[in-house]
C-alpha cells in the first residue's frame, strides 16, 4: 500500500469509498447520501500553492485541532462533525483503516457558502500589505498610524472569495450579493462569536489569535460550521509573550514556511521550490507545540 502517497493526498482511490474532490489539503468521499468523509493529508499550501514536500502528521495534528474546536464551540454554532471513528466506515478494509486512524472526519454533508469568512483581530499579512496602501481593509476603513501587528480596535470581518487558485477580498456589501442578506449577517455574526471564543480560549494559553478564516454550510436550511476550524492551516496564532507592534512575532502556524519562501526569490507560482529540510522540521515542531497546547495530546513524531 503506498503509505506516503496517501499521506501526500496523491492516493485518491480508498476501497469501499467514492472520491469526490481534493482541496489543498483535504480529500473528500462519500459515504452515503447524508455524510462524506475528509481525509487530511500532509500537504502544506503557502501563496495558495501547494508545496511538493509534505509536513509530517500534520494531518494528524489538523484534525486533532478541529475536532477539539468543533466539541469547544457547538455552543456557538452547530458544526458537520459527526464522528472521528475510523472503525464507523464499515466499508472500507482494516488495512485502510489503520493508515486513516487519526486524519478523518466522518461529517454532514452541507452546501457550502460561496464566501470564506476571514475575521482579524491584528494587523498582519495581507491584512497589513491592504492597510499601508489604503488605511483600510475589505473597505473596512482602520484608524491612521497603525503599525505591523497592530491589535485592531475590534475585530472586523474581511471575507474572501472561496477560489481553486487565489482568493480575492470582498467587501461586505459584496459578499451580501453573493449569499443572500440573511445568510450574510448569521454567516457575520457567527464568524465574530466563533473570533472571540477562539480568543478567549487561546488567551488562557498564552496565545494571541491574529486572524483566522471559518467556513460554512446550509443542511436543510441550516447554517453548520463546516471544513476546519481555528487550526494552524487556517489561522494566525502568536505567542502572547512576543507579541509587540511594529514587529512580526513567531507564530504557531506555517508563517516559517512562508518567511522561508520569501527568501527564495519564488514568485508564488507553480512549480514551488524544494522544501529545505530544517523548514519542514521547525514547521513540524511549531504544528505539535501548538497540538499539545491546546489539547493536552500530540501525535508521535516516530
Amino acid at each position: 500500500m503506498p503509505l506516503e502517497s496517501l499521506y501526500l493526498g496523491k492516493q485518491r482511490q480508498i476501497p469501499g469509498l467514492k472520491w469526490l474532490a481534493s482541496g489543498k489539503v483535504r480529500d473528500i468521499y462519500e459515504i452515503d447520501a447524508q455524510r462524506l468523509l475528509f481525509v487530511t493529508s500532509d500537504r502544506v499550501s503557502a501563496f495558495d500553492v501547494v508545496m511538493n514536500e509534505g509536513i509530517p502528521h500534520k494531518g494528524e495534528v489538523l484534525t486533532s485541532i478541529a475536532a477539539w474546536w468543533f466539541q469547544n464551540t457547538k455552543d456557538v454554532i452547530p458544526n458537520h462533525l459527526l464522528s472521528t471513528n475510523v472503525d464507523e466506515l464499515t466499508t472500507v478494509p482494516a488495512e485502510w483503516k489503520r493508515v486513516l486512524a487519526g486524519r478523518i472526519m466522518i461529517v454532514q454533508r452541507c452546501v457550502p457558502t460561496t464566501v470564506e469568512w476571514v475575521v482579524r483581530g491584528y494587523l498582519a499579512g495581507s491584512g497589513w500589505k491592504e492597510y499601508q496602501k489604503s488605511s483600510s481593509i475589505c473597505g473596512v476603513p482602520l484608524p491612521a498610524g497603525l503599525k505591523l501587528s497592530s491589535r485592531l480596535p475590534q475585530p472586523i470581518l474581511t471575507p474572501t472569495t472561496k477560489d481553486a487558485h487565489h482568493d480575492l477580498p470582498l467587501t461586505r456589501e459584496q459578499a451580501m450579493q453573493r449569499v443572500g442578506k440573511d445568510l450574510f449577517l448569521a454567516a457575520e455574526h457567527a464568524s465574530l462569536a466563533l473570533f472571540e471564543r477562539g480568543s478567549e480560549v487561546l488567551a488562557k494559553h498564552g496565545v494571541l489569535l491574529a486572524d483566522t478564516k471559518f467556513e460554512f454550510g446550509l443542511a436543510d436550511g441550516k447554517m453548520l460550521l463546516i471544513d476546519e476550524a481555528l487550526t494552524p492551516d487556517s489561522s494566525r496564532f502568536w505567542p502572547a509573550q512576543h507579541w509587540q507592534p511594529g514587529s512580526n512575532p513567531p507564530s504557531y502556524d506555517k508563517q516559517i514556511l512562508r518567511d522561508w519562501l520569501e527568501t527564495t526569490g519564488w514568485d508564488k507560482h507553480p512549480p514551488p521550490p524544494t522544501l529545505a529540510a530544517n523548514v519542514v522540521e521547525r514547521t513540524l515542531a511549531r504544528y505539535l507545540e501548538f497540538c499539545k497546547l491546546l489539547t493536552g495530546t500530540a501525535p508521535s513524531r516516530t
